[in-house]
């Protein structure tokens, strides 16, 4: 046992975050703990019907601590003492206005109750307008398209259309804020004590997939194009950053203050931070022109491929192509949908509210009954919904939805679009409405499948992991006979913690390299989706309607 070393994965997830403590000679999870955001839960912040999704830093700060210590209360002494490497994986593109000190705004007493002080969560959609505006200038300004590594098309889930749009709104944090922050570079930086804005170790993967930083570019776009976009960008390219790193590179050790909070030894060494499905993509074992899906609240869909074959490619639509973004040496090219699981959820929701209302006010039962009953609606709405999905022959309610209740994020983004249900007649029910809507999340998988194929990206493999996939077969096996491809399931309750795992071992130098690390950490896999050629064959006219579909829907929208 004293011989053995051990690294922390903290996994920043929508609503919560989770801490693994793992064994680097095999990857066995020692112990973990989750921590719900309580700010995010009472709603603090946001406001859904405007898509505004702030999220306050003192929620990740509590649920650091709260995690980390919990999960090694779990474990011996002889494993505290060996903890060696701790790298953090979060959502994004999730930035906060920050001071010279690197503090964010949301953390001082002037701004500590507002919402465009906060993190900007990746879900926050009050951008749309900014997101065209880059995209139009980035077309006609007559220099350098940045957006032509971002699949030429810039999104409102994305840096530079956040801030953009908080400054814009409001002048007192515009006037307060020295620069930004991403969420997954300023864990590492308050971890080491390294918190100036001008010396944080910033993200490869979040800089080139969301802020349009590339090397052919030296850095970030052009002053010119930032002023010319909006003159109260002018000086903010010189407060930001130019240089990048993988999440391989360490950032520092622990300061003294983290170490004693923590109970563990300033010697831990933290690594540069990522995004979550990078670091899922990384826990799941991902090879070259694997598709690795992250199916959870959204999806992010995840391929690498070798320089030498795919580094001349532009892949059109996507979000972004990224040298070294998931894995070191390799390209990382990324895409997703807006809203996944969110759509089940969103259903789950309607069909309760009724109930829920009228349970509350009802005089027959006792409270704890109330609390239990809802519980169990709760609990248990999906699962039954799904049972009785199954059921139905593909094609017979003649519906078909489309998945873009939260916007699209790929193929070619666009927030503005709205989710729609086609072909609802007196004789719908619940169940066969949840089936349209299973079957829109997965031909909207793939549609950015055949995107790929189209740029001349192969597909060998298809990787799930996330929550839908570790907890519903009914969407796994319609996800395989739409994609006509079988799909394997990441064995790990918690890949992209896992994949911070893998990630710190190698900052922490116990492993020359990301591959290393996940060969010998990787977990495996402990399902495998076949598709069913009968279903196959009656996905495909099906896949044709919500094409043509949208395009109809697109076309009213724009």
């Amino acid at each position: 046992m004293k011989n053995k070393q051990y690294v922390i994965g903290v996994d920043y997830g929508t609503d919560s975050v989770r801490s693994v403590i793992v064994d680097t000679s095999d990857g066995t999870e020692m112990a973990s703990s989750v921590f719900n955001y309580p700010r995010w839960k009472n709603g603090d912040y946001c406001q859904p019907a405007k898509n505004q999704f702030r999220q306050h830093p003192l929620d990740y700060l509590e649920g650091l601590e709260k995690t980390i210590k919990t999960a090694l209360a779990k474990c011996d002494e002889s494993i505290v003492q060996n903890v060696v490497g701790i790298s953090v994986d979060t959502t994004g593109s999730t930035p906060i206005a920050v001071n010279k000190a690197g503090t964010p705004l949301s953390l001082t007493p002037e701004f500590a109750e507002n919402p465009n002080a906060m993190f900007v969560l990746w879900k926050d959609h009050t951008a749309v307008s900014e997101a065209e505006e880059i995209n139009q200038l980035a077309r006609t300004w007559g220099g350098k398209d940045f957006t032509q590594f971002e699949g030429g098309i810039y999104s409102s889930e994305w840096f530079w259309a956040k801030l953009l749009h908080v400054i814009r709104e409001d002048k007192k944090v515009r006037e307060a804020a020295f620069s930004w922050v991403e969420h997954c570079d300023w864990i590492p930086a308050i971890l080491t004590g390294m918190t100036d804005p001008l010396k944080i170790k910033r993200s490869r993967c979040a800089a080139g997939h969301k802020a349009m930083w590339h090397e052919d570019f030296d850095g970030l776009p052009d002053e010119k194009f930032l002023v010319k976009l909006d003159p109260l960008l002018a000086g903010l390219r010189a407060r930001l950053y130019s240089d990048t790193f993988t999440a391989d590179v360490p950032v520092g050790k622990l300061t003294i203050e983290w170490a004693e909070k923590l109970g563990l030894s300033s010697s831990v060494m933290v690594g540069t931070g990522t995004f979550d499905a990078h670091a899922g993509a990384v826990g799941g074992e991902i090879e070259a022109y694997t598709l690795s899906k992250v199916m959870g609240t959204s999806t992010c869909d995840m391929l690498v491929a070798p320089f030498e074959e795919a580094g001349d490619k532009l892949v059109k639509g996507i979000c972004g192509q990224v040298n070294g973004s998931i894995v070191p040496g390799m390209l990382g090219l990324e895409a997703g949908q807006s809203a996944f699981g969110d759509i089940y959820a969103w259903f789950k929701n309607l069909l309760m509210w009724p109930g829920i209302e009228l349970l509350k006010k009802s005089k027959s039962i006792d409270e704890v009954t109330k609390t239990k009953l809802i519980q169990e609606l709760d609990d248990g709405i999906i699962a039954k919904l799904s049972e009785e999905a199954a059921k139905i022959p593909i094609g017979e309610s003649g519906m078909v939805a489309l998945d873009w209740m939260n916007g699209r994020r790929t193929p070619d983004a666009n927030q503005a679009l709205k989710g729609a249900i086609l072909g609802l007649n007196l004789g719908s029910d619940a169940p066969a409405i949840f089936k349209s809507l299973v079957e829109a999340t997965c031909f909207g998988s793939k549609k950015i499948a055949d995107r790929f194929l189209e740029e001349g990206i192969p597909i060998k493999k298809v990787v799930a992991l996330g929550g839908v996939a570790k907890k519903s077969p009914f969407v796994m096996q319609v996800m395989a006979d739409v994609l006509d491809m079988p799909i394997k399931v990441a064995k790990s309750e918690q890949t992209p913690a896992l994949g911070a795992a893998m990630l710190a071992a190698v900052s922490a130098g116990i492993y020359p390299n990301v591959e290393t690390a996940k060969n010998i950490m990787g977990s495996g896999f402990d399902a495998e989706y076949h598709p069913i050629q009968e279903n196959v064959a009656k996905y495909k006219p099906l896949y044709k309607k919500y094409l043509d579909f949208g395009n109809f829907i697109e076309n009213q929208t724009n």
